[in-house]
């Protein structure tokens, strides 16, 4: 098995690149998100890789990092989800992004990717959401301080605060961001009413 490449960029093409490794090109399938961020041709790089081996077939994946193999792998135990579908997913979301629309039930996000209908984004944000926090924390919010706070999954106030804004029409990625803000900014608990407010208030000013 192949876990990683480093050699000189031979060729980038729309879901590939040839990688030169001592004389022998190796094609790896990336996201176009990991596609952008190879360097040019002639010069060297390194691609962390997913080997699939099938019958008529050995295919190699290239990912910037480990966590995004994981979740290249972690995608794949939803049924209906094959290796295209999940390059197609990470082209279109960020880790971080990815990471906060599974744990947050934000189907929409997830169904922004090319090939995956309503369905199949509900079936990977409802089975990924518990293994999902296992790969990488869904979000992190940092103070004015610059010291970083953890908050993964809302609950009592911060959770009805939630509830209410995306009953204004926001996504549930978007509610939990502005809330994780105001949380993460004040050092007390807030009533609800200050806390949808301060919450508003947050998305107003990212827009």
């Amino acid at each position: 098995m192949i876990g990683k490449l480093t050699g000189i960029i031979d060729e980038i093409g729309d879901d590939f690149a040839v990688i030169d490794v001592g004389g022998v090109g190796y094609i790896v399938h990336c996201a176009a998100r990991v596609l952008s961020n190879l360097p040019q041709a002639g010069q060297r790089a390194s691609l962390f890789v997913e080997t699939q081996m099938r019958e008529d077939a050995i295919k190699l994946f290239g990912f910037n990092s480990g966590e995004e193999r994981e979740w290249f792998r972690l995608l794949q135990t939803v049924q209906g989800v094959g290796a295209k579908v999940a390059l197609s997913i990470l082209s279109t979301l960020p880790i971080p992004d990815l990471g906060q629309a599974v744990a947050f039930d934000d189907k929409g996000q997830v169904g922004r990717a090319p090939g995956v209908g309503p369905k199949l984004a509900a079936r990977i944000v409802a089975e990924l959401k518990d293994k999902a926090a296992k790969i990488s924390a869904p979000l992190h919010v940092t103070r004015a301080d610059g010291t970083v706070v953890g908050f993964a999954r809302p609950a009592g106030v911060a959770a009805e605060a939630v509830s209410a804004l995306v009953n204004l029409g926001y996504s549930q990625t978007q509610a939990h961001q502005a809330v994780a803000i105001v949380v993460a900014r004040e050092s007390g608990d807030l009533p609800l009413q200050v806390l949808i407010r301060e919450s508003l208030r947050a998305l107003s000013s990212a827009a």
